[in-house]
């Protein structure tokens, strides 16, 4: 018997879309602490419509060594100290994502994770990082493929900002909640999502194309 698949698997050649955002503690990956960890697993529903999925968010304790700047810790507002945080090892907030992540593709028939974030190159960097300094074996995410919302957002709306692209395309962005990955990453979701929806108003893939379900 074919196993089935769900009309996701068709529409990215066989990827499911996770949208993943980090907050860290500077711009270098291999170097600099992983302080909050995002991710929404994209889902498609009976009309082939894109709409946000499960999601995670936890905040993470820097690793032993780590670098941390204090410009960075400035623009995010996070405060690695503070004994409210409910901090966990970043191995442990991996895990989990990625055991949800490797739920779905099992769900919907989808061989591999892609990586959706906002500059996709910085967070992917990041995730790579922490998979390697964790010896997590089991990555369920493509190594360097991703979906940039940036660049997407920039064709769609004319805008690579984040807060400027979710503005003008109706979605609204709250300025003060910025900068926190559960917002960032549920902000990029929902962009990640109107621009491949509006794509399929105005016409999409080919007919040919066009994701459906497989005979059992």
């Amino acid at each position: 018997m074919i196993e089935s698949k769900k009309p996701i698997a068709y529409r990215f050649r066989g990827y499911l879309p996770v949208v993943i955002d980090f907050e860290t503690g500077g711009f270098n990956a291999e170097t600099d602490a992983l302080l909050e960890a995002a991710a929404v697993i994209i889902e498609m529903d009976d009309d082939g419509i894109l709409v946000p999925g499960e999601r995670h968010f936890f905040n993470v304790d820097a690793f032993e060594g780590a670098n941390i700047d204090q410009a960075s810790l400035d623009f995010t507002g996070i405060d690695p100290n503070n004994p409210l945080r409910g901090a966990i090892p970043e191995q442990q907030a991996l895990t989990t994502i990625f055991r949800s992540v490797r739920h779905a593709l099992r769900d919907t028939g989808c061989q591999r994770a892609i990586i959706v974030a906002h500059n996709a190159t910085f967070d992917l960097g990041f995730l790579n990082a922490a998979v390697a300094r964790c010896e997590i074996k089991r990555n369920p995410f493509h190594p360097f493929s991703s979906f940039d919302t940036a660049t997407l957002s920039g064709l769609a709306f004319g805008q690579t900002v984040l807060a400027r692209a979710c503005q003008v395309a109706g979605l609204g962005f709250d300025a003060n909640e910025a900068h926190s990955a559960d917002y960032d990453c549920d902000k990029t979701a929902d962009l990640f999502c109107k621009i491949v929806n509006r794509w399929k108003e105005l016409g999409g893939l080919p007919e040919h194309q066009q994701p459906q379900y497989q005979q059992e």
